[in-house]
């Protein structure tokens, strides 16, 4: 089956091994486009096992080949190590590790033709667009394995210390950490607090917004760690500490929403929400502005799935979850709401995979927009395709 007949896509990785880059809120690219991160992973089948390591490498965009350059004990099948190339240093990447001789997680500096040539003491979740800031939080405390690392094992107690853990900005120029907003502030801006009691408590999804002045992350809780229902509670908050709000609190979210992420402008964010019960509509919405007043970009493809625009903000990429081992990747004109279908990619897992190992598409932009990539199993195993624009 071919994937389009219409637009060329092009496997960019061999089938001697599954390889993937993660999430689709980064650039997996270099300056001049001439490296495409990767991860190699030896099984794609069940989640990571403590100890257990991926390869993390490039493939060359002329030649296709892969470049191994490290190994790591922090990865997981959804986002990868959080690999990003560093704005500040040329052929210059981090990626989060295991430090067996500190017991923690540490992001690592490396170099290439230099090889590994320091490390953060925080591993980081998300870099600012401007490459000055990384934000940290305690991967210890997501009870969503899949979306952790196996070293970094799960907290027992239903909250952490509310006053030194939360949300970590870092200075990626001299390396300095410091807590930008803690649990207990967290909870003094929740909607429904007592919706919190006996609840185990935890944050992700850490991003910051086009000019690298705010960011947004989740704060989630539920019942039971072992099976997570969870309830989602967004907030955001400006780098210096202020303006703490809880924008998008679980009354919109309900098993409505899939993924969030910054828009085109510094309070603008991109939603799929299926509020009319009519299948997934892509909607952006003013942050600053309370009640929250939606805009739609376009009525969308109907299932669930991961939406970003593009450099220029005038198209946005929007995947599918799979469906009938399908999953589709459609290009959004944003003046018109107006969608394409560029590819259609095979997914055919058994039905007892669990469900953090699926391979989502994922869809990334270039930093200058000439290129698209995804992940997919649409030839049996884990691979990169690439689209250029």
């Amino acid at each position: 089956m071919k994937i389009s007949d219409s637009f060329n896509w092009q496997k960019s990785t061999k089938d001697d091994g599954h390889y993937f880059f993660g999430y689709y809120d980064r650039c997996p690219w270099n300056a001049d486009n001439s490296k495409h991160l990767v991860l190699k992973a030896g099984q794609c089948e069940r989640l990571p096992v403590r100890g257990e390591t991926a390869e993390i490498g490039y493939i060359d965009r002329n030649t296709f080949d892969y470049v191994k350059l490290a190994e790591t004990r922090a990865w997981c099948h959804q986002q990868g190590a959080m690999q990003q190339w560093l704005k500040h240093k040329n052929d210059t990447f981090i990626y989060n590790d295991y430090d067996e001789s500190q017991g923690r997680l540490v992001a690592k500096i490396y170099e290439i033709g230099k090889g590994i040539t320091g490390n953060y003491d925080l591993p980081i979740y998300a870099m600012s667009p401007d490459g000055k800031w990384g934000a940290s939080l305690n991967f210890c405390r997501i009870p969503r394995r899949g979306y952790s690392y196996a070293d970094a094992v799960l907290e027992e107690d239903n909250q952490p210390d509310l006053d030194t853990d939360g949300i970590f900005l870092v200075n990626m120029h001299s390396g300095k950490a410091q807590l930008l907003v803690s649990y207990r502030q967290i909870i003094a801006r929740h909607p429904v607090p007592f919706d919190l009691e006996d609840m185990y408590q935890w944050l992700n999804h850490i991003i910051f917004n086009c000019d690298s002045s705010k960011l947004l992350f989740l704060f989630r809780h539920c019942k039971d760690k072992s099976t997570p229902a969870w309830h989602t509670n967004m907030y955001t908050v400006n780098l210096d500490g202020s303006g703490l709000a809880c924008t998008l609190p679980q009354f919109y979210w309900n098993g409505m929403i899939s993924h969030q992420v910054w828009g085109r402008t510094p309070n603008e964010i991109l939603i799929d929400a299926n509020w009319r019960k009519a299948g997934s509509e892509y909607l952006v919405y003013d942050d600053s502005v309370r009640p929250l007043e939606a805009t739609r970009i376009s009525k969308g493809m109907g299932p669930m799935g991961h939406l970003i625009f593009s450099p220029d903000g005038k198209w946005m990429l929007a995947d599918t979850y799979p469906q009938d081992n399908l999953q589709l990747l459609s290009l959004v004109d944003v003046a018109t709401g107006e969608f394409n279908v560029i590819g259609k990619f095979r997914h055919k897992q058994p039905k007892d995979y669990p469900v953090d190992v699926r391979c989502d598409l994922h869809p990334r932009w270039s930093a200058d927009g000439s290129i698209i990539t995804v992940d997919s199993i649409h030839s049996g195993k884990r691979q990169v395709y690439m689209l250029e624009f």
